[in-house]
């Protein structure tokens, strides 16, 4: 499966830092927000099968 390149980590500028411009300046989550709970919970339950899954495939 391919990443983006931001997941993939280039995006970096030519000078070698990343540009802060990236990110719109209004850039505002309601972190309060039911919907936003649900998203994050439902990440970071992908995020530990990841892990989990990598560290099996570590052992094998």
């Amino acid at each position: 499966r391919q990443t983006s390149g931001a997941a993939a980590g280039n995006n970096k500028t030519s000078g070698g830092q990343a540009s802060k411009t990236d990110v719109p300046e209004d850039f505002d989550i309601d972190l309060d927000d039911p919907e936003t709970e649900k998203a994050a919970v439902t990440i970071q339950s992908q995020f530990r099968k990841f892990q989990k899954k990598k560290k099996c495939d570590e052992k094998s």
